[in-house]
């Protein structure tokens, strides 16, 4: 976001926090979520390795997956190449996700007090034992307005916040959470660019190896 905003209107910014598999779970408004909810959406799928029903494993591609994650893993965010940005995106597409609504404060990377719960929610399932050994990227997006280099950069800096939020409050190893920024070219809904449901934060369940069978 940027000044254009109307400042009368907006107190705070409403960024979405994702992790789902294709179609996720949605929480509209303010409302805050339960961790087990949070959890529940992120456990991936079963995945098979023979002939059968369901997503089908396959080694190779998992490997290259793994791969490419360990060259992101530790990087600054806004050390990506717009190449490595897309190739998260393309990798995340089809993995576990929830939406979550979190407010920062305007034109900010500032949590917003009514928030804290959905990322207190969110740092209680990624540490559940279930999901242990997972990558999770959290991803900052916002909505159209304002140049693409100031939402480039607000993007990635509450990714950052998100990032530094769970390693400090919940012990999460931060070389497991790959942060990246998207601005404005990842819309959620593009014909409407500054809709408040396209200021986001996505986080993807990037490991499916916990469910395998």
């Amino acid at each position: 976001m940027t000044h254009f905003t109307k400042s009368f209107g907006l107190k705070a910014i409403t960024l979405t926090a994702v992790l789902s598999m294709t179609a996720g779970l949605a929480f509209a408004g303010d409302t805050n979520v339960s961790s087990s909810q949070i959890l529940d959406a992120l456990k991936p799928r079963p995945i098979t390795r023979g002939l059968s029903a369901g997503p089908q494993a396959d080694p190779t591609a998992q490997a290259k997956e793994a791969t490419f994650l360990n060259t992101v893993r530790n990087r600054q965010t806004r050390s990506l190449s717009m190449g490595e940005r897309d190739q998260i995106a393309e990798l995340a597409a089809t993995k576990p996700n929830i939406d979550l609504e979190i407010q920062f404060d305007y034109n900010s990377a500032d949590i917003a007090k009514t928030s804290v719960a959905s990322v207190q929610a969110l740092g209680k399932a990624l540490s559940d034992p279930s999901l242990k050994g997972s990558t999770f990227v959290v991803a900052g997006h916002t909505d159209a307005i304002g140049t693409e280099e100031y939402n480039q950069g607000l993007s990635e800096r509450r990714a950052d916040t998100i990032k530094k939020y769970l390693v400090q409050n919940y012990g999460l190893n931060g070389s497991d959470l790959v942060t990246v920024g998207y601005g404005k070219t990842k819309l959620k809904d593009t014909a409407n660019g500054a809709d408040p449901i396209n200021r986001r934060v996505q986080v993807v369940n990037m490991d499916t190896k916990t469910a395998s069978k």
